[in-house]
């Protein structure tokens, strides 16, 4: 008979037993998409006070808040790691939770362009191993999605954008020290990806039952490869074209969609997949921002500000919600 993977797991329970202790062996990995969230609040805020006097403190304290979390949950997953060995590979065999293991190389890229303005350096080290880790985490993804027999079209959700949003967002940074082709290649890697999972997700949506609720919050991610695409084609060409008005327009139209339903998305439980609603928030107000910017009108000034606010207060309720549930012990318990 197979031992349990977590020996605390065969503790027994029971009256006069004490309840067996909370396992790192349950930590999921999707609590990188964590840092997502608070990276992403740091680059709007950086970009609010570079393209539009926003005061600089908010950003400054984000990023090292950013840091600090990435270096916390890595140590954490690196112990799970080492000591349940056989818990990290039925994620990575998971049909949904694989898709979250490239959250991993994406948080380490968002922290390289947080830190570029001050330590261009460090910033270029981390771009560099997140670059060369995501593309491993994609060829992983990609690669379970096509080799592995266990899917079925109720496994397809928006969580599976996370490894296309990672590539789309190399160009940021990477024009700064790579050469063009590479920023280009990871970029057209996302673009294309995005509007093949786009296809399945829709058909799954349309023509199959709806997400399950802990899942519903991912489709907030549908926002985020428009609105971090539209950012990155800026980095790569440096103008405001059609195609990128395309890609802005576009995640324009999707957070309409997704603030129409407002009302749905509340009524959910809290999971960790909550997290789905900030880094894509994060995209959309840098995006436009950057739109205020450069087209100087109103309207998307008074876009702009109004979402960052609105990602502020949601990434502070999810911060709070986390931490309540971490000291609940829901995130050491299967």
């Amino acid at each position: 008979m197979t031992a349990p993977a977590d020996p605390a797991a065969a503790t027994p329970a029971g009256p006069g037993c004490t309840p067996p202790p909370p396992s790192l062996a349950y930590l999921p990995v999707a609590l990188f998409t964590t840092v997502m969230g608070v990276a992403g609040l740091a680059l709007a805020w950086a970009k609010a006070s570079a393209l539009a006097g926003a005061p600089a403190l908010p950003a400054l304290c984000l990023r090292w808040a950013a840091t600090a979390l990435y270096v916390f949950l890595f140590v954490l997953y690196a112990l799970k790691g080492l000591r349940y060995p056989a818990q990290v590979a039925a994620e990575r065999a998971h049909p949904v939770q694989v898709n979250f293991f490239p959250a991993i190389s994406t948080g380490m890229v968002l922290l390289s362009i947080a830190w570029l303005p001050t330590l261009p350096g460090v910033a270029h080290v981390l771009w560099s191993v997140g670059a060369a880790a995501h593309l491993a985490l994609t060829l992983l993804s990609v690669g379970s999605w096509i080799f592995h027999p266990h899917y079925s079209i109720q496994h397809a959700s928006p969580a599976w954008f996370i490894p296309a949003v990672g590539n789309i967002l190399m160009p940021i940074v990477g024009m700064q020290w790579a050469p063009p082709d590479i920023s280009w290649f990871f970029f057209s890697i996302g673009l294309v990806f995005w509007l093949v999972l786009m296809t399945i997700v829709l058909y799954r949506l349309f023509f199959h039952e709806p997400l399950p609720p802990p899942m519903r919050p991912t489709l907030a991610i549908l926002l985020a490869p428009p609105s971090a695409g539209f950012v990155a084609y800026l980095a790569l060409t440096g103008q405001v074209d059609g195609f990128a008005r395309v890609l802005y327009s576009m995640a324009l139209f999707m957070f309409l969609l997704l603030a129409s339903h407002v009302r749905q998305f509340a009524r959910l439980p809290f999971s960790t997949a909550a997290w789905g609603y900030s880094f894509p928030l994060a995209a959309f107000t840098m995006a436009s921002l950057e739109m205020a910017h450069r087209s100087a009108s109103a309207w998307y000034a008074v876009l702009a500000w109004a979402l960052l606010a609105l990602l502020s207060v949601l990434v502070s309720w999810l911060a709070w919600l986390t931490l309540r549930a971490a000291a609940r012990g829901q995130f050491a318990r299967p």
